[in-house]
Parts: C-alpha cells; sequence; structure tokens
C-alpha cells in the first residue's frame, strides 16, 4: 500500500527514547461527487473519516467494512480500493507506553447513499459522534477552523484533515 505520510507529535524528540505501542486502524473514504461520508463529532467539533481498530486475527478490508457498518450504518458497501497509509507516532498514556504508533490503512469504497442504523460503542455516543454526508471542502475548512481555535480538538484532526485535502487533490 502507498506509503501517503508520516507525523510525529512534537513532544516526541527520538523515538529510541519512548516505549511505543503499535495500533493499526482501517479508515474507509467513500465518495459520491463532492460529498464524502465523514463522522461529526460533538465534543471535538470536527469531521473524521469512519474507521477505527483492526481487531486482533481481522483481515484489514474486514475491518474497514466493520467499522464502516458499527459507524455509519453504511450498506452496499463495494468497490474497494487500496488508497495509502497514514502512520503516526503520539503520546500515549496507557498500557505500559509512552508512544503509540499509529498506522492507518485508508480504502474507497462505493456505499448506498441511504445509511441504515448504527451500532456505535459508549465513549462514541458519549463524543456525541453522528454520521453525515458533507461537502469535503466545506469539511476540511470547518476542520481547519477548528485546529486554529479550539482548546478541546482531538489529536486526530491533524490526520484527518490531511487525508481530506489530498483526497480533494486526488480523487475529486
Amino acid at each position: 500500500m502507498r506509503h501517503l505520510h508520516t507525523a510525529t507529535h512534537p513532544d516526541i524528540e527520538k523515538l529510541s527514547n519512548h516505549s511505543i505501542l503499535q495500533r493499526k486502524a482501517a479508515r474507509a473514504i467513500a465518495l459520491e461527487g463532492e460529498e464524502i461520508l465523514l463522522l461529526y463529532t460533538e465534543r471535538y467539533h470536527d469531521y473524521t473519516l469512519p474507521g477505527g481498530g483492526i481487531d486482533e486475527q481481522e483481515d484489514v478490508i474486514q475491518a474497514m467494512v466493520r467499522e464502516l457498518r458499527e459507524e455509519t450504518g453504511a450498506n452496499n458497501i463495494q468497490m474497494i480500493q487500496p488508497y495509502g497509509l497514514y502512520e503516526e507516532f503520539r503520546p500515549w498514556y496507557r498500557e505500559g507506553a509512552d508512544v503509540i504508533h499509529m498506522i492507518s490503512y485508508c480504502y474507497t469504497c462505493k456505499v448506498d447513499r441511504q445509511l441504515g442504523q448504527t451500532r456505535f460503542e459508549e465513549y462514541e455516543i458519549k463524543n456525541g459522534m453522528k454520521p453525515v454526508w458533507m461537502n469535503i471542502h466545506q469539511a476540511i475548512a470547518h476542520n481547519e477552523q477548528t485546529m486554529a481555535h479550539s482548546q478541546q480538538k482531538g489529536m486526530s484532526i491533524d490526520r484527518e484533515t490531511f487525508l481530506l485535502r489530498l483526497i480533494a487533490k486526488e480523487l475529486l
């Protein structure tokens, strides 16, 4: 899979000085014209690609399909194609590690415009997540505003905004 970008949090100077936990995730890029299926998170006031962690013994594409269905209620997921890999190193405060190495495998796909029932986890419900079809340029502008002005922004917004910009540049 094509390597898109490696991001390292500014607080991390040398990786050799840290205990690193690796986590793999799968993310879905479902486009219909200039509209993209995203998750809006009220807590962080941002838009993100649907996706999440790959379970042990789970295939990457199976994980992407599972997460897309759970988070958006997407139906008729088809035409799945690899898009690229985004990796990041950022501070981590659990499980005996102080840095997480997140590898996000991104895939394009087509889904039905009409979404079904979501199956959010408890923390996703508490964070106010909801699936939306959104103009990609408006989502980018919104995330840029959040990055510039919000004290509650999540650390993932840099990744998500980078990916949205690249998707708009390459796939529209």
